[in-house]
């Protein structure tokens, strides 16, 4: 058996080029073997197998992502995480990025989503956008479909409105209206986790689940569950 080299040497002993060079190009996705991309500098290549470097190769620093995934019911956020997988993008995600392993390193969830709700989840390694979600985050409008049963208190809508106290504090904003006979939708700014349902059980009504739709002004519009896309460079929260 041939011995094999670390594909970080094989490459700047090809081209040549320095090793630091190498790597920039191997986790920038620019380097296949045998015809498949790999991102690892570590990966064991044999003599007899073809390196090639793509003739778009880009030294350039790669950009920080921020990813959307309509998260399921019952993932918590590490196995949200686990979603983020080329199999569970979005077929017409319109970002024109190519998947890399590296998007999914320090991905930095922002505005949290509870286990039992699914929606819209924001992850991001931009620290422009995790100053906007995080640190600014109870500045910022997310809206969600409850879907509800029970019976609705007198005046248990403009009480809703008014803003009731949860955890001894009001929210900063609130609206909240009927979408259908069963289903509520709050808006809401500074959400806490139990907020809403713990809103909807003073005014009479049990929650039956919680979506989220939208968190600022990027809507989770016709992603699949469980599918994710790259926030697109117009987009901003």
């Amino acid at each position: 058996m041939s011995e094999s080299t670390r594909l970080l040497k094989r490459l700047a002993d090809q081209l040549p080029c320095s090793r630091s060079e190498a790597e920039q190009y191997i986790v920038g996705g620019w380097v296949s073997v045998d015809g498949s991309v790999v991102e690892a500098p570590g990966f064991r290549v044999q003599a007899q197998q073809t390196v090639a470097l793509s003739e778009n190769a880009s030294l350039e620093a790669l950009a920080p992502v921020t990813i959307l995934l309509h998260k399921p019911a019952e993932v918590d956020a590490a196995e949200a995480l686990e979603l983020v997988v080329a199999e569970n993008r979005l077929a017409d995600d319109r970002s024109g990025l190519r998947f890399l392993q590296r998007h999914r390193h320090e991905l930095h969830s922002t505005i949290p989503l509870e286990k039992t709700a699914s929606g819209l989840l924001a992850l991001t390694q931009d620290w422009h956008v995790n100053r906007k979600l995080v640190e600014d985050g109870a500045r910022v409008e997310t809206e969600y479909v409850v879907e509800v049963a029970g019976e609705l208190a007198p005046d248990g809508l403009a009480a809703l409105n008014s803003g009731l106290s949860y955890n001894g504090s009001r929210p900063a904003a609130i609206k909240v209206s009927w979408q259908n006979e069963t289903r509520l939708r709050f808006a809401i700014k500074g959400v806490q986790a139990g907020q809403i349902e713990h809103l909807c059980k003073v005014v009479g009504l049990t929650v039956l689940s919680v979506k989220r739709i939208r968190i600022g002004r990027v809507p989770m519009a016709a992603l699949p569950v469980g599918q994710w896309r790259y926030l697109l460079g117009y987009e901003r929260f």
